[in-house]
């Protein structure tokens, strides 16, 4: 593999590190502005030369921004599909920027300038994806670094703004403020408890979305849910934030009094099935994705409920991230079949917990 993601600032991953409020329940926030450059098409029915121009525009205005300055530019539309794969994994770019499973290259001038709580997607759905995300359910801070890059870059490339509806974008539904926050949260107790169903219906009848651990079109699993908005018109950035933000504390609180209910009905099956799920983890020699994520899941939930010492957040986020495929491949040096990555995936995770363990 040609790319190496340790040239990015953080390696990409400074959303994992197990801070921030209420991070044994949430993994990560992340404010997302739709963003596109005046006087051209969108990128979707945008010419290469004119794709190829916004990225000019782009990059030369990214060089004398302060806010910018330590990052790195990444030219995706040159990386060959695994290293495209290990930055989506990463939470650095999309699946659409990557092109990932259309059979096709990526549309040309695709790119991600990385900083190192800021990555700028640029000529994916939109002209610029500005993304931050931050550790635990920290949505002000996380909008305060995209606003600052967001306020810069737009003092010297102008946007598409409409006087009445606001910010222009590809997508009607993100015409406005162009914001987009979600916060991904582990709710294992109210899976157990059957409440599950009930919470994400009220998240939709209340205006908000939930999706997998990769946003639009991934399906849960390990009991990972992206909550998010869903509409951008009609409201400022703060009352977008301010709302989520409510909801979600709402959600953790329903979450926090399941675990109680588990501990307090069913203390020792409950305590059965998250060692049981430990000691797979420990002993497997093959593990599928799937199966890994699920037993991880039971493993950050017993570490939640103080049932495992020694393992930390940011050790169980890390194996979250590096035990999916692209990873795996590139600790191999290889690309890897679906057979020889379940075998590297148990071997990294039983050398990982057991270094937890000492």
């Amino acid at each position: 593999m040609s790319f190496d993601p340790e040239t990015l600032p953080g390696g990409g991953l400074g959303w994992m590190d197990g801070t921030g409020e209420q991070a044994g329940v949430v993994l990560s926030t992340r404010v997302r502005l739709a963003r596109n450059v005046e006087g051209y098409a969108f990128s979707g029915r945008a010419r290469e030369g004119e794709r190829l121009r916004v990225l000019s525009q782009v990059r030369d205005a990214l060089s004398v921004i302060p806010a910018a300055r330590d990052g790195v530019l990444v030219r995706v539309d040159q990386l060959e599909e695994p290293d495209r794969l290990l930055l989506h994994e990463r939470h650095v770019v999309s699946k659409e920027l990557a092109a990932l499973d259309t059979g096709t290259p990526p549309r040309s001038g695709a790119a991600v300038h990385v900083g190192r709580d800021v990555a700028i997607m640029v000529n994916e759905e939109d002209h610029l994806r500005i993304q931050a995300m931050r550790s635990g359910l920290d949505l002000d801070r996380a909008f305060a670094d995209a606003r600052d890059i967001d306020v810069e870059l737009g003092q010297r490339v102008p946007f598409a703004y409409h006087r009445e509806f606001g910010f222009l974008t590809a997508c009607p539904t993100n015409v406005g403020t162009g914001l987009r926050a979600s916060v991904l949260v582990h709710l294992p107790a109210l899976v157990l408890t059957k409440e599950i169903g009930r919470v994400l219906v009220g998240l939709q009848q209340v205006g908000l979305t939930y999706r997998g651990l990769y946003g639009e079109g991934s399906e849960v699993i390990g009991n990972l849910f992206q909550i998010s908005n869903q509409t951008t018109l009609g409201k400022s950035e703060q009352d977008l934030l301010d709302y989520l933000q409510d909801i979600v504390r709402h959600v953790i609180e329903k979450e926090l009094e399941a675990r109680k209910v588990l501990l307090r009905d069913a203390e020792y099956i409950l305590e059965d099935k998250l060692w049981r799920a430990y000691g797979t983890l420990r002993y497997a020699r093959s593990l599928s994705f799937d199966e890994a994520m699920n037993f991880l899941s039971g493993v950050r939930l017993a570490a939640g409920l103080k049932l495992i010492d020694g393992l930390s957040v940011y050790i169980l986020n890390e194996l979250l991230v590096f035990t999916q495929s692209a990873h795996l491949s590139a600790r191999e040096g290889r690309v890897l079949t679906e057979d020889e990555a379940s075998v590297v995936r148990a071997a990294f995770v039983r050398e990982t917990l057991e270094r937890a363990a000492q």
